[in-house]
């Protein structure tokens, strides 16, 4: 299931069950894990890890060198789960030693063409990065986020869970779990609705987090003042739980 055409490296370590196609190249340190396909002309180098069932498309650049100018050239890595659909040009960088030494991404992911996850970034699962989304380095995206085409998140970033980002979007702050955010610096324009109905997130805890959401972002409060208010007033269930601990630990403020 290798074609003739494609340069795997003796050292790589690829399972039974993999598919590569005409003039893909497979470096060194690679490990590709079965029922994995590799389209024509992707290139996979450095310390990767590609996990099961994956579906790379042409020509998709997987775990090049961080374009990080610090980067020294160390044994850093790329963690690619499972059941990932990686679309053409996409690149996935591979991480730094000054950011943790590696990029990690779960499983169940879309990136579509031209999205690009920077060195030392994670990414949960179920995450779809659209047309040309880009993430900079040391951005973390939490499960079911969906970024949209053109977006940009900057360096040191955190993306919420159930996060919808609008396309053209420029994030520069943290964005909450369940919100939606728009715009050049992006703002938190409503709850993601549609996608927590989707998840199946029932009426009594949408109402809840609606509570939250209108005393976080609606109420002209500080926002201590605000998650003092939720404390005090709002029934704890693990879903606020996760709404008020991302705020509470967010260190680059968040985006109101």
């Amino acid at each position: 299931m290798i074609h003739p055409t494609a340069i795997v490296h003796p050292g790589a370590r690829v399972a039974e069950g993999v598919s590569i196609d005409p003039y893909s190249i497979i470096g060194e340190h690679v490990v590709i894990g079965s029922g994995t396909v590799i389209g024509p002309h992707v290139v996979i180098e450095g310390f990767t890890e590609i996990g099961r069932d994956n579906h790379i498309f042409q020509f998709a650049s997987i775990g090049a060198a961080p374009q990080d100018l610090k980067f020294r050239g160390g044994e850093t890595r790329l963690r690619l789960g499972d059941r990932n659909t990686v679309r053409e040009f996409v690149t996935l960088h591979c991480g730094t030693e000054d950011g943790g030494f590696e990029t990690t991404i779960g499983n169940d992911n879309l990136f579509l063409a031209y999205s690009h996850v920077a060195h030392d970034c994670h990414v949960g699962n179920r995450v779809i990065l659209s047309n040309g989304a880009t993430l900079a380095g040391h951005v973390r995206v939490d499960d079911f986020a969906i970024l949209s085409g053109l977006c940009a998140i900057h360096q040191f970033t955190r993306i919420g869970c159930h996060v919808m980002v609008a396309g053209g979007s420029m994030v520069a702050q943290d964005v909450a779990p369940y919100t939606m955010v728009q715009g050049d610096r992006a703002k938190t324009v409503g709850l993601n609705l549609v996608g927590l109905k989707r998840r199946g997130f029932s009426e009594e805890t949408l109402r809840i987090i609606k509570k939250a959401y209108r005393l976080v972002f609606r109420s002209g409060l500080k926002v201590d003042e605000a998650l003092a208010r939720i404390d005090a007033e709002l029934e704890r269930i693990p879903e606020l739980a996760v709404f008020v601990e991302f705020i509470k630990q967010s260190e680059r403020g968040v985006a109101r």
